[in-house]
């Protein structure tokens, strides 16, 4: 986990949240095409795909194809997303992925039923056994994840101080199974976040956790993604999660038309702009988004990709 005040780390989740929730079949072949072109961006991070039940998600049913079809580039940490040990079994399998191992509690008690059938008690004491699965397979708990942080479709306003409650939970329940945690993410998983809010939670966290960098997960369904991110950066927060072109949506939304995760070229430029170092070159990424939306066949959310950077524009003039 790096950390520099000029510098922002984007994890890409396109290829994995965006193919995922897909409705028609995307080929093996396209999503193997994105993750390499995605690579050399100058990306460090991409998440690839999900180890899940194939019934369940149909669009990762060829996760073990796509990894053995990556050609893996120097540099970036190709990694994916497992809800159980069966799920963390194949991903070890394939020998190619970064692995991290992550402690996930959630604000919204509702939520929380509705997605795990478990409440607060049950989540927070699977927790250490999660750890022990980890250290079993020599996996490193660096990261801890706030669920619905900002807001829940089901519960309504989070309170800050639950959040900051909750990442003391995670730090100590690290600490008491020898693990250290040095990043912890907030997810707006059900884009309540407003510019505001990000103050607020990430400020009060800040101020209760001053040793720990953060990470915010940010929907963009009430356009507020780009703001909210921009809020972030301004407290301080240097890693974020996006998707090119603004690929996927958001399953856990009670209403259609959720959007996904803010987009990842629009948000690069956003940093440029801004004077900060991102390490990527944006109109490679820019080529990305426009293959995105030309595998999945329909337009995508991305302003970039359409209308060019400024950089781009300055260098003509």
């Amino acid at each position: 986990m790096e950390t520099t005040a000029d510098r922002v780390f984007i994890k890409e989740e396109g290829p994995r949240e965006g193919f995922q929730i897909e409705p028609g079949p995307i080929a093996t072949v396209d999503k193997i095409r994105l993750i390499d072109a995605l690579a050399q961006t100058g990306l460090r991070h991409i998440q690839v795909t999900s180890f899940v039940h194939p019934g369940k998600v149909p669009g990762m049913a060829d996760a073990e194809a796509v990894v053995a079809g990556l050609t893996p580039r120097p540099g970036v940490h190709y990694s994916a997303l497992w809800l159980n040990q069966r799920g963390l079994q194949r991903a070890i399998a394939t020998h190619r992925l970064t692995l991290e191992g992550k402690l996930t509690l959630y604000a919204s008690a509702a939520f929380l039923r509705r997605n795990q059938n478990r409440d607060p008690a049950q989540q927070r004491d699977a927790q250490p056994e999660l750890i022990r699965m980890y250290q079993a397979h020599g996996i490193p708990v660096r990261t801890g994840f706030v669920t619905a942080a900002f807001g829940c479709n089901f519960e309504g306003d989070i309170p800050p101080a639950r959040v900051v409650e909750l990442v003391g939970d995670m730090r100590r329940i690290a600490r008491d199974q020898g693990e250290d945690l040095s990043l912890i993410g907030l997810g707006d998983t059900m884009a309540w976040a407003t510019p505001d809010r990000i103050r607020r939670v990430v400020g009060m966290v800040q101020d209760a956790n001053p040793d720990i960098a953060l990470s915010l997960h940010l929907h963009d369904t009430r356009g507020m993604g780009l703001a909210n991110a921009w809020a972030g950066l301004e407290m301080g927060v240097r890693h974020f999660d996006a998707a090119v072109a603004g690929l996927g949506g958001c399953p856990f939304a009670s209403h259609a038309g959720a959007a996904g995760n803010i987009c990842t070229e629009d948000f690069v430029f956003l940093c440029h702009e801004l004077g900060l170092e991102t390490g990527i070159d944006l109109e490679a990424l820019a080529e990305c988004a426009r293959l995105a939306e030309s595998i999945v066949g329909h337009p995508l959310p991305g302003k970039i990709k359409t209308g060019g950077s400024l950089a781009a524009l300055r260098a003509r003039l």
